[in-house]
């Protein structure tokens, strides 16, 4: 049989796009986005699963919660994350623009607590502040000094909201929108306050469509106070070393990670420590989750070990290795559920995310 040379060229062409084909639809190594928060658990046992099985060690990419939620949900290509990790749930915009992208077998699972930190530089005093002290920091708009009227937020030192609090100026370094603490700070922080002041109220009852975002008010101010500082939340930590002055916003484990650097404040009366951040004294704690893509298990093999591995007890107990990097174990039932759960890869609804 004689070729030509455009059919040899054409046997070629056929050959590299078939190599491609089963290379896109195989893979060895995990990939895994999302959240800074949860970034040091899925590295530490990424690490340990490379070290002990015969897969590569899974890729782990900090892209903050709701830049991983998009990858995650961007579509079921391989070229697509196989997991995103979280530091906070799913919303249910995300798991909706998931299912229009066709990612509709979804199992979540939550891996500990944590509480998010306020902290300073260490050679600060003591620091005591309230939830209601941190809202007037932050918020775009606050109550006027009678409380009948919203003004853009004036506080420019801490000593303007209350005289009992530090003459010194605010400035604070914390999450930017991308990052699922940013959302938990929101929710627990400002929304829980204003959600219960008739001032923010009454304008969402006065004209619900004009005035929606006043229902639950979250609008942070943006005249250089607050200052968003990425993904990475050791760089706020780093700023806060500098910045005596300053205030940072990040999760537990950084917390305990750089204790002799940076000290939490006390909020409403409490320290954020394991036991007051498992219990839900310590009043802004929340659950850490991943997300595992179900279409991807057949063509990426080592997800199941490493899911596995990760819910194991010697990782997310009591006792566990996640343990002394600052994760907070979940109750021992609840625990057991969630590993339960995730054994079976347990396909997640919108009504589950309705759910407490």
């Amino acid at each position: 049989m004689t070729f030509t040379k455009s059919t040899l060229s054409l046997l070629a062409a056929t050959a590299i796009l078939a190599s491609t084909a089963n290379i896109a639809h195989a893979r060895d190594q995990i990939r895994i986005v999302g959240s800074s928060t949860v970034y040091p658990f899925s590295s530490s046992v990424a690490e340990e699963f490379g070290a002990t099985t015969k897969y590569p060690t899974p890729v782990v990419e900090s892209t903050g919660s709701g830049g991983g939620m998009k990858l995650f949900c961007k579509g079921n290509g391989l070229d697509t994350p196989d997991i995103t990790n979280a530091s906070r749930r799913m919303k249910a915009k995300e798991f909706k623009m998931c299912q229009e992208n066709g990612v509709t077998d979804i199992t979540e699972a939550v891996i500990g607590f944590d509480g998010i930190a306020i902290a300073q530089n260490k050679s600060n005093k003591p620091l005591e502040l309230s939830k209601k002290h941190l809202l007037l920091a932050v918020a775009e708009e606050v109550p006027s000094k009678d409380g009948k009227s919203l003004i853009r937020n004036p506080y420019k030192k801490w000593s303007d909201i209350d005289s009992a609090l530090p003459d010194r100026e605010i400035i604070i370094y914390g999450p930017p929108t991308s990052s699922g603490t940013r959302d938990a700070f929101e929710d627990m922080i400002m929304k829980g306050q204003t959600k219960k002041m008739d001032v923010y109220t009454s304008l969402y009852k006065k004209d619900k469509v004009k005035y929606k975002g006043y229902k639950k008010y979250h609008k942070v101010r943006q005249d250089g106070i607050y200052v968003p500082s990425g993904e990475n939340d050791n760089l706020i930590v780093q700023k806060l070393s500098k910045n005596p002055a300053a205030i940072g916003i990040f999760g537990y484990s950084f917390l305990i990670e750089n204790d002799d650097k940076v000290a939490a404040a006390k909020i409403n009366g409490v320290f954020p420590t394991p036991e007051a951040i498992s219990n839900g004294e310590y009043p802004i704690s929340r659950s850490l989750f991943f997300y595992v893509k179900n279409s991807h298990r057949k063509d990426v093999p080592a997800i199941d070990g490493y899911v596995e591995m990760f819910m194991k007890e010697d990782m997310i107990g009591p006792d566990g290795i996640l343990g002394e990097i600052g994760l907070i174990a979940l109750p021992d039932e609840r625990r057991e559920a969630i590993r339960g759960s995730v054994a079976k890869h347990t396909k997640l609804t919108l009504d589950d995310l309705s759910k407490k």
